[in-house]
């Protein structure tokens, strides 16, 4: 005879973020692969997320070692933004996800049906576990981190200095990062200056900074103070947690007629893994620029 007797689990943690960023962190897929993974042996190299009614979501979950991996996928049943997210699993099973949001706190609820293949200690763990690192990760992605390259290049400070911060050149150089990459301002001590490009839909973005520092051929500071979305700069709120007061420093070494530049850049958590493949790349760039 069919049993209709479905045990369900609870999972739950309380996260120092509003529940707005907490949303956002838990839906987007670029967010979703750094955090879907119960421990360091496994991770999500991949995420796929239509968030509305009857749409569908997966996450490519596998071991570090490649030894297994499986694909984690359901059905969206109910969605009310910023607060709960009901989906359906492919093997039928229920889950439920509460966000509530109290000022700058978010407490993110889990309640699933249990499977029948592992004990209800092992499920709740692993979720738990789950739950623990997406925490982890959204309040470290408040957090400024410095990251440093360097590359020589085969021409003096002066040139390197003169051709990095030409318009046209700084448009070449910095396209890794958008296709359309510009600066709109002056390089001068103390100017405004942004930082520009455009999204897939055609719409103006970037960043709004001005310059900490310039000692010509030596050293560049840029505080960067907040985000443009749409043409419009945005200075507070949480839009720019963790952008707000992120410095982007340049150094030049000249020796014996080549240059060692140093870039430090302060970056957020979520920018991380994204900077690190794409700085060096820029530099690469920057390179060939200047030694043609």
């Amino acid at each position: 005879m069919e049993t209709t007797d479905i045990t369900s689990i609870k999972v739950e943690t309380s996260i120092n973020a509003p529940v707005e960023k907490v949303w956002r962190l838990w839906t987007e897929p670029r967010h979703i692969t750094n955090w879907n993974q119960a421990s360091d042996d496994w991770h999500t190299p991949r995420a796929e997320n239509d968030l509305w009614v009857d749409g569908k979501f997966l996450s490519r979950m596998e071991a570090k070692d490649g030894s297994f991996g499986f694909d984690f996928t359901g059905t969206y049943t109910s969605i009310q933004e910023h607060q709960l997210i009901n989906y359906t699993m492919e093997d039928g099973r229920k889950v439920q996800v509460l966000f509530n949001g109290q000022g700058p706190k978010t407490t993110v609820t889990e309640i699933f049906a249990a499977e029948h293949t592992h004990s209800l200690e092992m499920q709740q763990a692993g979720w738990q576990a789950i739950l623990d690192n997406f925490k982890n990760y959204v309040e470290a992605s408040a957090k400024l981190e410095t990251l440093h390259f360097e590359i020589s290049i085969q021409a003096n400070a002066e040139k390197v200095y003169r051709t990095m911060l030409d318009a046209n050149h700084y448009a070449a150089w910095t396209a890794v990062f958008s296709p359309t990459s510009r600066y709109i301002g002056s390089w001068e001590k103390g100017a405004k200056i942004q930082f520009l490009g455009e999204d897939k839909d055609g719409n103006l973005v970037g960043m709004v900074s001005r310059i900490k520092e310039n000692i010509p051929n030596q050293f560049i500071s840029i505080e960067h103070l907040g985000l443009v979305q749409n043409d419009k700069e945005i200075t507070t709120g949480t839009e720019v947690e963790g952008w707000a007061g992120a410095l982007e420093n340049y150094t030049f070494q000249e020796v014996n007629g080549n240059t060692l530049v140093l870039v430090d850049v302060d970056i957020n958590q979520e920018y991380k893994t994204y900077f690190s493949e794409t700085w060096p790349k820029a530099l690469q760039k920057l390179k060939a620029v200047c030694e043609a």
